[in-house]
């Protein structure tokens, strides 16, 4: 049974209109560090981002931000214990991003926490990884993308030879167990395997 020892969080480096998403992210942040799993984030200090991180250290937890030197100013790069990795551009973030964890949550954000989302979706139907990805559908603000997921599927786009295969969560305590059930059909090596060494290990 593959553990998860670490999960990439994607979110806002707003705070969004509700309140409720900045203190699910707290929360989420706290169970993070309470079961002594890894935070792998975007490295900002604003928004959703600070939030999750900073819950995590302030905890005890872990904290592993990435973040690409042009925006350490605008995103106010983390302020609390943390390992930050600063590197040259988005497309390394996110590939280091991918590589330190064993499974991805989407928190609510804006365009950026969904091309990071959709590219890990894209990833997981190649066939290029294993790895848990969930969405954390807080107040149901994931509602109309689950629900275009759903339309591409009936319009046959998603076809069952190469599916999406997404988890959801309303409320945050659910989401290490059902990243862990998932997980748990996953050998360890393939859980862990970087994008160029997937294909040898499944």
């Amino acid at each position: 049974m593959a553990r998860i020892e670490s999960v990439c969080v994607y979110c806002g480096s707003a705070s969004g209109s509700d309140p409720l998403f900045a203190e699910e992210a707290r929360r989420f942040g706290q169970i993070l560090a309470a079961e002594g799993v890894r935070l792998v984030y975007g490295g900002g200090g604003i928004g959703l981002m600070g939030e999750v991180a900073s819950a995590t250290a302030l905890a005890g937890g872990a904290v592993t931000g990435i973040i690409p030197r042009f925006l350490m100013n605008r995103e106010r790069a983390f302020a609390h214990e943390a390992e930050m990795i600063v590197v040259e551009d988005m497309h390394a973030r996110k590939r280091l991003m991918f590589e330190r964890a064993d499974a991805f949550v989407a928190l609510p954000g804006g365009v950026g926490t969904l091309e990071e989302l959709v590219e890990q979706l894209t990833w997981a139907q190649l066939g290029r990884h294993r790895k848990p990805i969930l969405i954390a559908n807080m107040s149901g603000f994931w509602d109309p993308f689950l629900s275009l997921i759903e339309h591409m599927r009936s319009t046959a786009f998603i076809r069952d030879t190469t599916p999406v295969e997404i988890l959801a969560a309303d409320r945050v305590e659910d989401i290490l167990p059902r990243l862990r059930e998932a997980a748990a059909a996953v050998p360890e090596r393939v859980l862990h395997a970087a994008d160029g060494e997937l294909a040898d290990r499944m």
